[in-house]
């Protein structure tokens, strides 16, 4: 059924009332209230938080909450929690941690971190007038939000510059108030967003008091104030290394010296075919994503910054890099990460605030370094498999496993199955047809 109506006020209507709009477009109204219901947390005082993380709350979205261990970054050992609904991608972070653990861990320096945002507006009156009136007032802009800014100036972070952008020559009459911050230990969007909108309720009025205006300069007019995803200059670099006669490909007719040159191979051709580019990166969020996930963070923003980093130089590539120079392998990512350890949903979920605790409560820098190891650890277990025994048989055994959850099979049922699937292609029709032959058989008792 197809809901042919505007719904109007639905925000606003009791939940049970939303389930009786759901019940004229879905066939199985009895079914999909035991499922909303089912979904519900048992615990009100726990529902009540997750209903404030959302709009239109009818339940909860369950994904498999899972753990990452060995992973040894700067010399600290984590335990790293993942959420994600792919068990493979634990499998290779976890896989790549201990394969790196024992040959020296992670190493993680943050490059920078320092966050963006603009205030974008129109003028069409004399540059140079403006930018006059600009560098006058500019300290007394910075002063004017000092009432949002105290506790992060506190903290040592708060507002670093705000430069005036002439961009007239992409559209006529454009101009940006750029801002640069630093958030300290927070993500930082509503901070940001809160000095970027005060700062242009009162920016025009300034320019108006320190400048004697024209008829035609009295068009500036203010277009919208928001923070950047965009963070060019909030970078971590993180890398794995050891001599290429200590690599193990896994294979024993594979060599070290063979697994790092194809290897490095694999990685040269994502830095050249956008085509594997693409789904090399896609790997490193895979990753990344799911500790987002975890912790409360903003995996959009995230994603949005790397692939904008992967095509920096006017060419899409992989955000990874392989050296191989005096017979060591250094295998190294490099990129942009905003994050949050305070404030937010970070300190608000549950199962978030764990996530910190189990962690040992890293600070942003250490989190961020954190991030970047588990990308760097599932593009190295994937490229690996890529290049040594290929990787659908890690995803075959999955598939197998999720194929057979819908016949709801018994111990002994599984067992059968991943033995007589070892090896062999794998398909709906072909798990369906062996469950019900050894279910006729009795072959499973």
């Amino acid at each position: 059924m197809r809901q042919k109506k505007i719904i109007n006020g639905f925000s606003k209507m009791p939940r049970k009332k939303k389930i009786q709009v759901l019940s004229e477009i879905v066939i199985d109204r009895e079914g999909l209230v035991h499922d909303l219901d089912t979904h519900l947390h048992p615990d009100l005082s726990y529902q009540k938080i997750y209903e404030a993380l959302s709009e239109n709350v009818m339940s909860n979205f369950y994904l498999p909450y899972s753990l990452a261990p060995n992973f040894i970054i700067n010399n600290h050992y984590y335990i790293v929690p993942m959420v994600t609904n792919e068990s493979s991608v634990v499998a290779a972070a976890s896989a790549a941690a201990k394969y790196w653990a024992e040959r020296g861990g992670f190493r993680s320096d943050v490059i920078s971190a320092i966050k963006t945002g603009q205030i974008h507006f129109s003028w069409f009156g004399d540059y140079d007038r403006l930018k006059l009136s600009f560098d006058r007032i500019k300290p007394e802009l910075i002063s004017a939000t000092n009432d949002l800014t105290e506790n992060m100036r506190r903290r040592g972070g708060g507002i670093i510059d705000i430069e005036l952008r002439n961009k007239t020559e992409d559209i006529p009459g454009y101009y940006q108030l750029h801002f640069t911050f630093d958030t300290k230990d927070a993500m930082g969007a509503n901070f940001i967003n809160s000095v970027l909108e005060k700062s242009a309720s009162i920016f025009e009025s300034l320019v108006r008091r320190h400048t004697v205006l024209s008829l035609k300069e009295r068009r500036m007019e203010i277009i919208m104030s928001v923070l950047s995803n965009h963070s060019p200059q909030c970078v971590v670099e993180t890398s794995v290394e050891c001599s290429i006669d200590d690599l193990d490909s896994g294979r024993k007719d594979l060599s070290g010296e063979k697994f790092a040159e194809k290897f490095k191979m694999a990685i040269d051709i994502a830095n050249i075919d956008i085509n594997r580019a693409v789904t090399n990166n896609k790997g490193i969020y895979n990753g990344i994503d799911a500790v987002a996930l975890a912790t409360g963070n903003d995996f959009r923003a995230l994603e949005a910054q790397g692939h904008v980093w992967a095509v920096h130089d006017g060419k899409y590539r992989g955000l990874s890099n392989v050296n191989t120079d005096g017979r060591i392998f250094r295998f190294t990512l490099r990129l942009p990460l905003t994050l949050g350890a305070t404030g937010g949903i970070t300190r608000i979920h549950p199962l978030a605030k764990r996530s910190f605790e189990i962690m040992g409560n890293p600070n942003s820098k250490e989190l961020m370094q954190i991030f970047s190891a588990v990308g760097l650890a599932s593009n190295f277990s994937a490229v690996k498999a890529l290049v040594t025994n290929g990787i659908q048989g890690g995803h075959m055994r999955m598939y197998l496993t999720g194929i057979l959850r819908n016949f709801d099979v018994n111990e002994s049922e599984l067992k059968l199955a991943k033995k007589y699937f070892n090896g062999k292609a794998i398909s709906y029709k072909a798990v369906e047809q062996f469950i019900q032959q050894i279910r006729k058989d009795g072959d499973y008792q």
